[in-house]
């Protein structure tokens, strides 16, 4: 699988650095992100969508994207438009 790179982080250093990218076929968009926090992941367990069963299943995780990513998302969605 060949995924299309969208962009880093800006504030990115050599390593570990939230990325996204979309995978051409699919047109899903593909991140690298930090892990949540148990906070953070408690927080969506509190705030499960209306009609969904409490939890996070176990092939699904919680990822924290920073707001500083936001042009990169936009951009990967733009790249998953284009290839419909």
């Amino acid at each position: 699988m060949d995924l299309e790179f969208v962009g880093i982080d800006p504030e990115t250093g050599q390593s570990g650095s939230p990325t996204v990218w979309v995978d051409p076929e699919t047109r899903d968009i593909v991140m690298q992100s930090y892990t949540a926090d148990d906070a953070t992941r408690e927080a969506c367990v509190r705030n499960t969508a209306p009609g969904h069963s409490r939890g996070i299943p176990d092939h699904e995780t919680v990822v924290r994207i920073p707001a500083r990513m936001v042009p990169a998302l936009r951009k990967a969605c733009d790249a998953a438009e284009r290839q419909l």
